[in-house]
């Protein structure tokens, strides 16, 4: 057994323990990563597993039906984790003795259930993991109380859309500390050879009884008539002091559970509970809720007494005194001999285990940062990987159904998705949020591979290429956007990701992928060219995308048809366009340096960067203007039918997200490719008027020329609105809406109806686009990056002589570096402890901020409170808003 690591005693950069897991794990030598924490949070309520004709995939496959109906497609439950093609699957059950129904999976309210849409309703936290998944650790909260899945439904049905969201907290259930902390953590012995320990800690101040049931079961694959093989599960003859399930498998071969303290075996089978759904006395003798019944309803035969199944669970009952813990310890292997699962093992490994994922993470924190800040940092990392999640979707067979299933509606012929029968996926993949948003958004996921090329480049590159994959990528070149509507739009990032990515790499271990880079850049040229021809509706490179993510902040859904006829011309959606130009040019000019045929393709994003820029200021020679002159600022412009045409003047996202178009060409780089250079020149000198866009700078012989839709003139009024605190800058970021607009809401009235857009700051009270897409102004992570990205890029242009107030009004005039470093620092002091010791994003959340069990987990929301940094939406949106691991790696705190 190796030593473990002294303290403060770090290897030499990309030498720790974890890194070699990471390059044997890329070359094939030992697959580190086969197992991991692949098992979603939710798989109910989702469009795979609903078969409705109506689309109603909340209501088709309810929380309810979860514990008895065998899914389809993927499986869910706690602190789980699962093989890559999700064969084997672990996850553990609790019981209070007081629950109706065990504690299998999360639970949560419906979008129709909550009125501020679907909310998971539990506290679990990701406290750690390596990229190998080589250690994990999560903790989950679990009252002594019963449950109370009716109230949270009920009274969150009742309130209305201004009202806050009801949450567990709210229902006194943790008063008294009267919960459980279950800690789960994971170690690898070996790639085939797996530690789990479950800690059960008894927080509140009488004894209390728990049942804990670490529970295994395959994934059905044999319901269906597309593959009758059923691998087994059966008894095995005890080791010492351990129960031992034994498992057979046709890819997998032979496995061992081994289960410390002999506890007994429940086993049933993973197979729909007909009897107790649709009153079918045909079902099955023993079903997937068949350990529930014995457990909480006393059935001793809902469990086969034969000791055989596709499910089985270890049987652990404790009573526990205030403050007391009790440890069970597991051992998963693939070992035949006589495996220890004894307590000085598993406190050994699991020492070296965490020691190791301390070397690896300290390379990442700079130097000086705060122990808080490398607490949130560690976290954040931690959910980015805990939120990989074996994804299963073949759409062609969703539509037509299964061969032992019932005949589907034929009006999903014609409905969700039925345009993408090529999409066939079968992948781990990083996701959003895996209770919330247990589904891949490829514009979230372009995010999330930044903070992920940090620590694992090789996962970040795979994600991005996957996403381009001819099952995934449809045959016209969109990119599908989620599972709700695969041909939904949101902003063209890809290849602002696959760059960044590709820089990260190379910046950090001196070598750039170009093969990657080349891969990513032909699949998004066919994209590229979607956009092109679907998205700018009158070949005026002007562009109008639709929904586009969190920037629903109009007067009207721009993914609909307008009330007033005619169509907008969209800012946002024609800068994220200007955007992509940039990105493609970057990296066509990159693979330039050793291939000179991309230098032809770099010049045709140079010119048409330059056609967009000329279009946002002049619309199709009308002298139309995206930038309102009166203002300062970007809007978004209606055409009615008459042919008039409006600038629809909300101070919003839409109008900064010009600055995300701005990219700067080096002499050193273009004198290296004289047809490039030959071509840009000859457009400048023959197209004056479209060369006004690109401004040219010399110092000391270098040229530079600046790319940009937004000119240094323009730069300083729009950074006016973005850094006044009156307007977007709040102590947390920028908000996605002007805080003008609480006391000037917009209104625009046409045909005797009036549409507003009024300032909230948290979750909006209208329903205009339904569900929870809603949002008036509170502060995302996403944008707020990209925006400390731009800013730096602007500096490396205009220079330290360029210099603005911020804040708007204070007088104190600073560089955009320095800028970017206080935007920056804002969104990192976020999740930080205050003078006070407290964490915006907990807001008034008093459990959160005081109490020593809870202060120091880290929820990572979907988006910010506009006014105070709380955190709202999805609990675990670690993806995007992991980016403040980034953050901290490159500013600090």
């Amino acid at each position: 057994m190796k030593k473990t690591r002294q303290a403060g005693s770090l290897p030499p950069p990309g030498q720790t323990a974890e890194d070699l897991r990471l390059m044997e794990d890329a070359k094939r030598i030992k697959h580190w990563k086969r197992w991991g924490p692949y098992l979603s949070e939710r798989a109910w309520g989702t469009v795979r597993e609903d078969y409705s004709p109506n689309g109603t995939a909340w209501e088709h496959f309810p929380h309810d039906h979860a514990r008895s109906r065998a899914y389809r497609w993927n499986e869910d439950g706690l602190a789980g984790f699962c093989d890559r093609h999700q064969w084997i699957c672990f996850a553990l059950a609790l019981w209070n003795g007081r629950d109706p129904i065990l504690k299998e999976r999360a639970f949560g309210l419906t979008g129709n259930e909550g009125n501020h849409g679907e909310d998971v309703k539990e506290y679990y936290f990701y406290l750690d993991s390596t990229p190998t998944h080589s250690y994990m650790k999560w903790l989950y909260k679990y009252p002594q109380a019963e449950f109370p899945y009716a109230r949270l439904v009920e009274e969150n049905r009742r309130r209305g859309r201004r009202e806050s969201e009801f949450e567990l907290l709210d229902a006194g259930v943790f008063q008294g500390n009267r919960y459980f902390d279950v800690i789960v953590e994971y170690a690898k012995v070996s790639p085939e050879d797996l530690l789990v320990q479950i800690e059960v800690v008894n927080r509140g101040p009488e004894t209390s009884e728990i049942t804990v049931l670490p529970t295994l079961w395959f994934r059905n694959t044999w319901s269906w008539g597309l593959d009758v093989r059923r691998p087994r599960l059966r008894q095995g003859e005890p080791i010492h002091d351990m129960s031992v399930v034994e498992l057979t498998h046709d890819y997998y071969g032979f496995r061992r559970l081994l289960c410390q303290g002999e506890p007994p075996l429940l086993f049933t089978e993973n197979e729909t509970n007909a009897r107790r759904l649709w009153g079918d006395d045909d079902g099955p003798r023993y079903a997937k809720d068949g350990i529930n019944d014995y457990v909480v309803r006393g059935l001793k035969e809902a469990v086969n007494p034969d000791h055989v199944g596709s499910k089985v669970a270890a049987h652990y009952t404790f009573t526990l005194g205030a403050g007391e813990t009790k440890t069970i310890r597991l051992r998963f292997t693939d070992q035949s001999s006589n495996e220890t699962v004894t307590e000085p093992f598993f406190t050994t490994m699991l020492a070296e285990r965490k020691a190791e994922a301390d070397d690896f993470y300290a390379q990442l924190a700079p130097p000086g940062l705060s122990d808080d800040a490398k607490r949130v940092q560690r976290q954040a990392f931690a959910g980015l990987l805990w939120s990989k999640q074996f994804y299963h979707y073949d759409l062609a067979r969703w539509l037509k159904g299964d061969p032992a299933g019932p005949e589907p509606p034929a009006s999903r012929l014609r409905g969700r998705n039925s345009d993408w029968t090529h999409l066939y996926n079968a992948d781990v993949i990083s996701m959003p949020d895996k209770w919330e948003y247990p589904w891949y958004a490829v514009w979230d996921l372009a995010f999330h591979c930044i903070p992920l090329a940090l620590v694992d480049p090789k996962f970040a590159k795979d994600q991005l290429i996957l996403m381009l994959r001819e099952w995934y990528m449809h045959p016209n070149g969109q990119i599908p956007a989620y599972e709700w509507a695969f041909g939904d739009v949101n902003p063209p990032v890809h290849a602002w990701a696959a760059w960044r990515v590709y820089k990260i790499e190379k910046k950090r271990t001196g070598v750039g992928d170009r093969t990657f880079l080349e891969r990513v850049f032909h699949k998004l040229l066919l994209n590229f060219t979607w956009w092109v021809n679907r998205k700018d509706a009158e070949g005026k490179n002007i562009f109008q995308g639709g929904f586009l993510g969190l920037d629903n902040i109009g007067v009207f859904d721009r993914s609909a048809p307008l009330p007033t006829g005619g169509h907008i011309e969209q800012s946002d959606a024609t800068s994220w366009m200007g955007m992509y130009c940039l990105n493609m040019l970057a990296i066509a000019l990159e693979l330039a340096r050793d291939n000179r045929a991309y230098e032809d393709v770099a010049s045709k994003f140079f010119e048409h960067f330059v056609y967009i820029c000329r279009a946002m200021n002049h619309i199709g020679g009308e002298n139309i203007e995206l930038w309102n002159k009166e203002d300062g600022f970007f809007y978004d412009v209606l055409h009615l039918p008459d042919g008039r045409t409006l600038p629809l003047k909300v101070r919003s996202m839409v109008g900064l997200i010009p600055l995300f178009a701005v990219e700067t060409l080096d002499s050193e780089l273009i004198d290296q490719l004289p047809r490039f250079k030959h071509r840009m020149q000859w457009f400048m000198e023959n197209r004056p008027d479209f060369a006004s866009h690109v401004e040219t700078q010399s110092e000391d012989g270098e040229v530079r020329r600046f790319l940009s839709l937004v000119n240094r003139t323009r730069l300083k009024k729009v950074l006016r609105y973005m850094l006044d605190e009156q307007e977007f800058l709040s102590p947390h970021g920028v908000r996605a809406l002007s805080q003008y607009h609480r006391a000037h809401p917009y209104v625009f009235s046409m045909m005797g109806v009036e549409h507003r857009v009024d300032y909230e700051p948290a979750e909006s009270s209208t329903g205009l686009f339904g569900g929870n897409s809603n949002w008036r102004g509170p502060v995302w992570f996403p944008v707020n990056y990209l925006l400390v990205e731009s800013l730096q890029k602007f500096h490396y242009f205009l220079g330290d002589q360029f210099k603005v107030e911020c804040p708007t009004g204070s007088g104190r005039l600073v560089t955009l570096w320095e800028v970017a470093g206080e935007l920056s620092r804002r969104l990192v002091r976020t999740f930080l402890r205050d003078a006070k010791g407290q964490r915006p994003v907990y807001g008034g959340a008093d459990l959160f901020q005081t109490d020593p069990h809870w202060r120091d987990l880290i929820l990572f929301y979907e988006y910010l409170h506009g006014d105070n940094g709380a955190g709202i939406g999805a609990s675990h949106q670690t993806g995007w808003t992991g980016l403040v691991a980034k953050l901290i790696q490159q500013s600090g705190e």
